[in-house]
């Protein structure tokens, strides 16, 4: 869409968040229509597809081995990158990770790692010489909106269905047996994000773009399956109110439960 026609559809968005409508007819916590696969890639030790309303995102874990941070060497290590390919939005460019891409990553990172799904110190081969590291890489392939949750989705179904690879030792160094596996990456928990936009006063789940491109605010919650709340991030110009973050904080639960349902039924 050029200039124009995105500010004729902000305006519309907003008239209608205005009477608490939504443009796609949607209820406020209503998602849409979320397709997972998984294993999409042969050569990933784990890996998901996810299509979220025509956000198109695809997953892939590679699990290497390496030497433990010195500060933890009784710890493997995960790592989380994202790619906003060109092609799923005119406004991506070509080139190095920009902040957009790196938020991204990072804040898909930050809902995996303070849930503790994964038990870092079950990644150690050999306790400070070698552990497992988890990459877990982001390919962004179309983009009709909230992006973390779409992220978020493929990210912990390609880590939950991920498979440990075997390993063999050549003398004292361990080496990876490429196609053969020894067991299966496992996960405590299933970390989610759940997204919403504020728009004039009216809060909106699982933001469309014409959705994002009207918003005032806009906040990412992951919760966990007891209700725990293990990262937030703030976007957009806007501000909450304490009374709106409290509504927003129970709305992310409920949104995180249904969103791990549906990866169980996956997994």
């Amino acid at each position: 869409m050029n200039d124009f026609t995105w500010e004729f559809m902000k305006d519309r968005v907003r008239k209608l968040a205005f009477k608490g409508l939504r443009i796609d007819r949607r209820g406020p916590l209503d998602y849409r229509p979320i397709r997972i696969e998984t294993n999409i890639y042969h050569h990933a030790d784990g890996s998901a597809f996810v299509d979220l309303g025509g956000t198109k995102v695809a997953a892939g874990v590679k699990m290497e081995i390496g030497s433990p941070f010195p500060d933890t060497p009784n710890q493997g290590a995960i790592m989380t990158d994202a790619e906003l390919l060109p092609i799923a939005n005119p406004t991506f460019e070509p080139g190095p990770p920009d902040e957009n891409a790196i938020e991204l990553a990072r804040v898909v990172d930050r809902g995996i790692r303070e849930s503790n799904a994964i038990d870092l110190e079950s990644l150690v081969i050999e306790e400070g010489k070698y552990v497992w590291l988890v990459f877990t890489d982001l390919r962004v392939l179309d983009d009709n909106g909230n992006l973390f949750d779409a992220a978020s989705l493929a990210a912990i179904t390609a880590l939950a269905t991920a498979r440990i690879p075997k390993v063999e030792y050549e003398g004292e160094e361990p080496k990876i047996v490429r196609g053969e596996y020894e067991g299966r990456l496992q996960l405590s928990e299933i970390p989610l994000l759940t997204t919403f936009v504020k728009i004039g006063t009216a809060i909106f789940s699982d933001p469309s773009m014409p959705e994002m491109k009207a918003a005032d605010a806009r906040i990412s919650v992951a919760t966990v399956d007891d209700g725990s709340i293990t990262a937030v991030q703030k976007g957009a110009e806007g501000s909450f109110t304490k009374q709106e973050l409290s509504l927003v904080f129970e709305r992310a639960i409920d949104r995180g439960r249904y969103l791990r349902d549906i990866v169980k039924k996956v997994i």
